[in-house]
């Protein structure tokens, strides 16, 4: 959520801002804007709306030049006050001479207020009270005056925050600080880059700083070091430097129509990236070595907790099925949300996995402080390389997704899946998983991405089929043991791309209240692949047609039983159950779309959403 963008150096800065703005569209905003340094004074632009719209704004205002060499942009994703100009970013204090931008939520902002001599408000924001504050706190007559207002600040703050600070007297000076909420410094030659990301910065400069919690960066063209990052306790620190190996062109469409097909149909070459190097066919096993633990010290472990939101809990939901059925460990999905208010019980013997596209989910990022802090064995499973989670845990394994630009995840999900998987198969090799079933397993897994394909040949099917029902203004869909994770991942997609109602239930639990739903106007989606509760799940499908509602069927090519109890059938391939949600999603992940493009929605930027959630 939110996104910031940042330059300084001899460049013009407007062109920069802008088309990082551009590139952090994807996390979700509502309003965005820029303030550009020209000839002594600050230019700010604001507006409701896209950045196109921002852009055009521009363009009309010819009498603002906006000539600069440094400069700050936003796009901002409400919180505190609606969706208005006025609490659009950037927010001013000190009659415009200071400019901030601001991610995160500031939870003390009315005991702050109360502090400011300066109670003449533009916006409803809280990120306005901490521009105000920090320019009460500004003595021009002071050495590295700026920096000292931001420092003498940010202890008072309590809340979360990513911040990048400009002021009409420093034009050569940007302070930059972190809590929370990501930023990102890019490297060039006498040049600086801040963005919320390394998305921005790449056309620039692959070189980038990642700054960690409670730490302050003062970006000093001025200095000869440039660039220096203060620490907690206020001591100058040294970072190393991180080469980004992203390009441009993976941040394409390739000629898809959204990124999010792009991105459904990467997935089986981006699920081989994911499982390439970390398996042992010879001994049936995998082998992650960010897991970082001697088999000794894997024996100890007695329970498993594994934390995520959205679609990324699902993806942990098939993975309690592979921890507890292959190694035989008490696995728990905690929705990291909850798992800090409820006083949870971790120790030395408890495995904790944080689990998250963006490596930024806050909810998730707390929730394995709290695990850390009570003394659990704490892992990260992310996409993104230098994330919070990845340098917090120290240890854990990246999905190897590549960048994922639409907000509704797709290939980060499968890819989760098949890491979570290949951890249960390791553990399950010290317990009781011999090495014919781990081999059974891998050997399944090569095949996944093949049979991946076949799915994705369907596309022109799946299309027709989407079609007729995407005018229903409710959906359910059903799903039992492993595949109940995917029917929760369904219908999430639906919802969060096609604006449509949807639901998802455990099908043995319809007769229980569900049923009453059940009519011609409410269709299901059931997931009847072969497995152990296909007679079962056969049973609830026949429930559901007793009652008249349309069935959408998922099931295995070649059951001729499906033909006759569906309306509408979706063949796939046939694995084994551990693994059938890594193809049985897939169908998911296209009627969802196919029903969002056909009403006509912004599918890679649903309303009211954001990519990378960095508040609570």
């Amino acid at each position: 959520m939110c996104g910031i963008v940042g330059y300084i150096g001899s460049e013009q800065a407007l062109p920069i801002l802008l088309g990082g703005l551009r590139d952090l569209e994807y996390r979700g905003y509502d309003s965005a804007g820029i303030a550009v340094l020209d000839g002594g004074k600050i230019k700010r632009i604001r507006e409701v709306g896209k950045v196109d719209f921002l852009v055009k704004k521009i363009q009309k205002n010819s009498e603002q030049s906006f000539q600069g060499h440094i400069g700050i942009a936003h796009t901002r994703w409400a919180t505190h006050g609606g969706v208005t100009e006025k609490n659009a970013h950037p927010h001013t204090a000190g009659e415009g001479r200071l400019m901030l931008v601001h991610n995160g939520i500031i939870e003390n902002y009315r005991e702050l207020k109360r502090e400011l001599k300066d109670q003449n408000f533009e916006s409803e924001t809280d990120s306005e009270i901490l521009a105000k504050l920090i320019y009460q706190n500004y003595d021009a007559t002071e050495k590295d005056s700026l920096l000292k207002a931001v420092k003498k600040t940010l202890p008072k703050v309590r809340g979360t925050y990513g911040l990048l600070i400009m002021h009409a007297d420093h034009p050569q000076e940007l302070v930059a600080a972190r809590l929370g909420s990501p930023l990102v410094i890019g490297i060039g030659k006498d040049e600086y880059y801040i963005a919320s990301d390394v998305t921005p910065m790449l056309p620039f400069t692959k070189k980038v700083i990642f700054l960690d919690d409670g730490e302050v960066a003062d970006i000093n063209l001025l200095s000869h070091l440039g660039l220096k990052i203060f620490n907690i306790k206020d001591e100058v620190i040294t970072k190393g430097v991180t080469q980004i190996d992203w390009d441009r062109e993976k941040a394409q469409k390739n000629g898809y129509a959204d990124f999010m097909l792009k991105e459904i149909f990467e997935q089986p070459a981006v699920f081989e990236d994911a499982i390439r190097g970390r398996i042992d066919m010879k001994e049936g096993n995998a082998h992650l070595g960010g897991l970082n633990m001697t088999d000794p010290e894997m024996r100890k472990i007695k329970r498993i907790v594994l934390l995520a939101c959205g679609t990324a809990s699902y993806a942990c939901m098939i993975a309690k099925y592979a921890f507890e059925r292959l190694a035989g460990i008490p696995t728990e999905v905690d929705v990291s949300s909850e798992f800090r208010y409820r006083d949870p019980i971790i120790d030395e013997h408890t495995l904790v996995f944080a689990v998250s596209q963006s490596g930024e989910t806050l909810d998730t990022l707390m929730a394995l402080r709290e695990a850390k802090r009570k003394g659990g064995v704490v892992r990260g499973v992310v996409s993104v390389i230098g994330s919070t989670i990845a340098r917090e845990t120290g240890a854990g394994t990246y999905i190897h997704a590549g960048p994922e630009l639409s907000v509704a995840s797709t290939k980060a999900y499968t890819n989760m899946v098949a890491v979570l998987l290949l951890y249960a198969l390791q553990f399950g090799r010290l317990h009781h998983t011999t090495a014919v079933i781990g081999e059974e397993i891998l050997q399944s897994l090569l095949e996944i991405p093949v049979k991946m394909n076949q799915i994705l040949a369907e596309a022109p099917k799946i299309k027709m089929i989407a079609e007729k029902y995407k005018n229903y203004p409710n959906f359910l869909f059903l799903g039992r043991g492993v595949n109940y994770p995917v029917a929760l991942e369904g219908s999430q997609k639906l919802k969060e791309i096609s604006y449509i109602h949807s639901e998802a239930y455990p099908a043995g639990e319809m007769k229980h209240g569900a049923n009453a739903l059940l009519s011609p106007d409410f269709p299901v989606l059931a997931i009847l692949t072969k497995n152990q509760l296909y007679e079962k799940m056969k049973s609830n499908v026949m429930e559901v047609r007793a009652r008249n509602s349309k069935v959408l069927l998922i099931a295995n090519i070649g059951d001729e039983e499906a033909k006759e109890l569906g309306d509408d059938v979706i063949f796939i391939p046939k694995t084994m159950e551990l693994l059938e949600p890594l193809l049985n999603t897939i169908p998911l992940q296209l009627f969802a779309y196919y029903v969002a493009a056909g009403l006509g929605r912004d599918i890679d930027r649903p309303r009211n959403l954001a990519k990378s959630v960095t508040v609570e």
